[in-house]
């Protein structure tokens, strides 16, 4: 929006430049060629006079007053007689005398008129004025003087003076650009400033914006109502934020003691079939609890952040550990590859354990069994540190990599979980400013990275 009412600025100086600088050149131009005529045709007026006795008494003519006027000013004098012969010709080269009875501006001057103009020379490739007088006395005509000047002199200062007006108006939309960008940005700010917090409220950062007292009120009244309604979204995601932590927990006790009772019902039950209902009833009573303590944990990873500076290496090392048993269980090998020094990164208070421990437990579910290998890297850079979970099972392909952050999603039906692992994980590295990355390993298997932000202190 800025580039375009920067444009129009120019657009409109341009249309003014030119309606104000084209009038003024050619005006100019005319009063330059009209003063170079008024000029010539006065000195023309001179030699009429001096030769008007020549011409009168059909007397020799001097033609020294002519030759010093074209040395002067580079000027052709031609004096004529009554029947256009001339009589004096300053032309270099040109003795004998020549008929201009048929020059046009040489009939009317002969007329008892004056005449003047321009035209093209193209022996001399140049533009040329002449102005013809006649030489009269007592009301007789006895010839007339045509004197032809260059207008190179004159078309230089005139080309000077076009240059000169070019300059001025770079110069002026040079300005113009300038204040143009500071009126534009000034104009636009209130339009960003909605831009920005339209942008945030879509990344989930509800908070209000500061009113801006100079936008207009319009805008004022836009950015209240963006306001109010960022406020009633930010109270609904919390009450339902609060709402699913709040049945979670509710649910974890009583399921938690069905399971139980389911076995000690079990251990009580003889016979083989009713044995397999109850451990098939005990299995999912167990993935339902491991249902909900996913959705209270994905409920805490969407509330507002409690950032925290954690040691990457460290923490990874930790999970790696912790974890080692379930791995060995279940045949694969778990492997670090980690600096020796600590990387602080800033992280929602325990969500990188969280992060590690659902990346891990996907991993490790996914590898082959036996024969399963995962692991885990740990590389520095200059604003984020990183750590890579990989593993060599099966893979997804590319519809199911776009799908894989949906909740509830499970790429293999065949696995256990509750599909929100991801979710969790992509929740927590956001609410840090992070990023989270699928992508193919090599040569089979997947690869999730989770970069976060350098810690500044």
């Amino acid at each position: 929006m800025t580039k375009r009412l920067v444009v129009s600025y120019l657009i409109v100086t341009v249309f003014v430049l030119v309606i104000l600088e084209v009038p003024l050149g050619i005006v100019y131009q005319q009063r330059e060629t009209e003063q170079l005529t008024n000029d010539v045709e006065r000195d023309a007026s001179v030699l009429a006079t001096l030769y008007e006795e020549v011409l009168e008494n059909n007397l020799t003519a001097d033609p020294t007053v002519a030759d010093e006027y074209t040395g002067r000013n580079g000027a052709r004098v031609v004096v004529v007689d009554v029947d256009g012969i001339s009589i004096i010709d300053t032309a270099a080269n040109i003795d004998a005398t020549r008929d201009f009875s048929t020059r046009e501006e040489i009939v009317i001057a002969l007329t008892g008129s004056r005449t003047s103009g321009t035209r093209r020379s193209d022996t001399l490739n140049t533009d040329l004025l002449y102005v013809a007088v006649p030489v009269a006395s007592g009301g007789d005509i006895w010839g007339a003087v045509r004197v032809t000047l260059d207008k190179e002199e004159v078309n230089e200062r005139v080309q000077r003076f076009w240059v000169g007006l070019a300059l001025v108006a770079l110069v002026i939309l040079a300005i113009m650009t300038g204040v143009g960008w500071a009126v534009a940005r000034s104009v636009t700010r209130p339009v960003r400033r909605l831009q920005q917090a339209a942008n945030r409220f879509a990344r989930g950062e509800l908070s209000a914006t500061e009113p801006e007292g100079r936008a207009p009120p319009e805008l004022r009244e836009l950015e209240d109502a963006l306001n109010t309604m960022a406020g009633r979204l930010d109270a609904m995601l919390g009450q339902q934020r609060s709402f699913v932590a709040d049945a979670s927990h509710q649910l974890r006790t009583p399921l938690t003691a069905i399971r139980l009772r389911l076995e000690n019902l079990q251990s009580a039950t003889p016979d083989e079939a009713g044995q397999r209902e109850i451990e098939a009833s005990i299995s999912e009573t167990t993935r339902l609890s491991e249902l909900v303590d996913d959705l209270l944990a994905l409920a805490r990873a969407e509330r507002p952040p409690q950032l925290t500076t954690v040691d990457l290496v460290q923490t990874v090392a930790e999970r790696v550990e912790l974890w080692t048993a379930v791995a060995d269980e279940a045949a694969v090998s778990l492997e670090l590859d980690a600096p020796q020094r600590g990387l602080p990164v800033t992280c929602v208070d325990g969500g990188l354990e969280q992060i590690l421990d659902n990346l891990i437990d996907n991993a490790i579910n996914a590898a082959p069994s036996p024969g399963g290998e995962v692991k885990l890297t740990v590389s520095a850079g200059s604003t984020v540190h990183e750590v890579t979970v990989a593993d060599n099972g099966p893979g997804l392909d590319d519809q199911q990599k776009q799908r894989a952050f949906d909740r509830f999603w499970q790429g293999r039906t065949d696995t256990s979980g509750t599909g929100l692992g991801l979710a969790i994980v992509l929740s927590l590295a956001k609410s840090a400013g992070g990023t989270v990355t699928i992508t193919d390993n090599e040569p089979v298997g997947l690869r999730v990275g989770v970069e976060l932000p350098v810690a500044t202190n």
